[in-house]
């Protein structure tokens, strides 16, 4: 490819509305230009890249037993409803009717669809396992899509669906996605990525993992023990509280605090400290249900555990509707509606002398205690972890960091085809719902968040595996005839060789075309200028570490394809 011909330009300026550095060098090094917001077209060096990282995937599920089909992107509603999330899915799903006024939608994921393939098709148990993926166009409509492909609106992603007779059967199928998931981020050459225990949010299912690339620029949370291993978004993060230090129990006291309503507010008016405190968080669910969370005043609510607790999203609330008085709610003489969700976290049990609303305006109370005040509540976990609290495996501190989620897994159990009525006949003749699996990979996310991982202050870095061109030539002094005459040579025979080249034929300052080639991150340069040719020699440039070489033209075809061969070997 020539580069007066690729369509697209590089950029000098940041481009307004772009923060994350894969974002910004995607945008000045002409690999894609946005149309609306999280919108964007990708360019031919894009496309390349998006491309191989494809059939790098294809590969791996290939290997696994996978059979590629290709579901529609737009659906019925009648198969949503049998799932139930045509209502449960809010704004994020783009609903619309086609021109005979039926409800139709465009497909986020596919769960529906793969269970509708099934239906009369898999009949029997002999049939299974088996799975089908797909690679195509998705479309969420974020409410604050960022960071270019990170968080986008229409997308490309791989999504998988495996089909079982049994729980164990998806177990051991669940294994091999996963290893085969390890190898797929390893080739497209990631080499800071964990994968971790996840939330499987409305996806269902008991059992999910999210594979995470480790950056500060992730929007993941993600809790780390370095000593065993463990690692988990914090949205479903475990760990092991510092033990409540309360030891003497005393008589309750209802005590005057005014305007002091917040923790911090009611421990400065009491002089006490907030981890001998109890706080309530409320809420309210989709069908209005009061949802009330006490825990102690030092722990944070983790909302993606209450709402699997309150089995609905979570929204704010006045709690005055509610007869409650904000600032004053507290866990003894607690008056809630019959249909409300009231859970106490585990940072409660044991707690002795604590302070806790006394559901009275302007008062709290003294000297409750859990023991003797709670007793027969059931405390479950719904506090956030906290950096430097204890690993539930082996009791070492737990550590943060962020991540931007590039692939999960999860097993879903029965939760689509009971819905949806897809049954197997079992060796015994009895029919039962098959088990499913499912498996998605964002193709746009691996994109660029391997930028996030490789790229400099120069611009991008890209992996061998993954490169839009494996060579980056870049001849100098095109007007003098003889780096002219050799260019178009040396072109012609990198192309034969099935080197993929992209040959900078523009006839510029060294400087423009350098800083181009490094803005691209093509992984080898091969630099000709009237100089080298004088001492029969190409300067070679290994653009991830700056390496430079000097390599005779008799070998400069066959080195650069021992050192290609050298790097594609080393990522698979």
């Amino acid at each position: 490819m020539k580069l007066s011909k690729l369509v697209g330009e590089r950029l000098k300026d940041v481009p307004s509305g772009a923060t994350l550095r894969s974002h910004i060098y995607l945008l000045r090094a002409g690999y894609i230009k946005q149309v609306s917001a999280g919108i964007f077209t990708l360019m031919p060096p894009a496309q390349r890249v998006n491309l191989k990282i494809q059939n790098i995937i294809r590969e791996e599920m290939n290997a696994v037993g996978g059979q590629e089909v290709l579901f529609p992107v737009v659906m019925p509603r009648e198969l949503w409803d049998l799932s139930g999330r045509y209502s449960s899915i809010k704004d994020e799903m783009v609903r619309f009717k086609d021109r005979t006024q039926h409800d139709m939608l465009l497909g986020m994921t596919h769960e529906e669809a793969a269970v509708h393939m099934a239906l009369n098709t898999i009949k029997s148990y002999d049939q299974l396992p088996f799975m089908v993926y797909q690679i195509q166009t998705k479309f969420r409509d974020e409410a604050r899509p960022r960071g270019g492909l990170i968080r986008a609106r229409e997308f490309t992603m791989k999504d998988a669906y495996s089909f079982h007779a049994t729980q164990e059967d998806l177990a051991a199928y669940y294994q091999k996605v996963f290893d085969a998931y390890m190898r797929i981020f390893k080739r497209i050459g990631f080499k800071k990525f964990v994968a971790v225990e996840g939330d499987n949010g409305m996806m269902g299912g008991k059992v999910s993992h999210e594979f995470m690339a480790v950056t500060d620029a992730g929007e993941d949370k993600l809790v780390i023990c370095k000593s065993c291993g463990y690692s988990s978004n914090m949205e479903v993060a475990v760990s092991v509280k510092d033990e409540n230090d309360g030891t003497v129990l005393g008589e309750i006291t209802e005590v005057f605090t005014g305007n002091a309503h917040t923790i911090d507010e009611v421990c400065a008016f009491l002089e006490t400290d907030a981890k001998h405190t109890a706080k309530a968080v409320c809420y309210k669910t989709d069908d209005g249900r009061l949802v009330v969370a006490f825990l102690r005043g030092d722990h944070d609510v983790n909302e993606a555990k209450l709402q699997k607790i309150a089995r609905s999203e979570l929204s704010p609330v006045d709690v005055e509707e509610f007869g409650l008085c904000a600032g004053n709610i507290g866990c003894i003489n607690l008056n809630v509606p019959g249909d409300s969700v009231v859970a106490f976290d585990k940072s409660l049990q044991g707690l002795e002398n604590f302070i806790t609303g006394a559901n009275k305006k302007d008062f709290h109370l003294k000297n409750v205690s859990a023991s003797r005040d709670l007793a027969g509540v059931e405390f479950v976990d719904i506090a956030l972890v906290k950096e430097g609290e204890k690993c539930v495996h082996c009791g070492a501190e737990l550590s943060f960091t962020r991540g931007i989620e590039i692939g999960n897994i999860f097993q879903l159990g029965t939760r689509y085809t009971k819905q949806m009525g897809m049954k197997v006949t079992m060796p015994d003749g009895t029919a039962k719902e098959a088990v499913m699996g499912c498996y998605g990979i964002g193709v746009g996310r691996s994109l660029e968040s391997i930028i996030e991982e490789k790229a400099d202050d120069k611009g991008l870095i890209w992996p061998m595996s993954i490169a839009p061109w494996q060579v980056h030539f870049c001849p100098l002094r095109l007007d003098d005839e003889n780096v002219g005459v050799l260019a178009e040579e040396l072109y012609r025979e990198m192309e034969k060789a099935g080197i993929e080249v992209l040959f900078d034929d523009r006839n510029l300052s060294a400087g423009i075309k350098l800083t181009d080639s490094e803005l691209m991150g093509i992984p080898i340069r091969v630099l000709i200028s009237p100089k080298t040719i004088v001492n029969g020699q190409a300067e070679v440039t290994i653009r991830e570490t700056g390496e430079k070489l000097f390599i005779n033209f008799a070998d400069l075809i066959s080195e650069l394809k021992e050192m290609i061969r050298g790097d594609l070997e080393e990522l698979n």
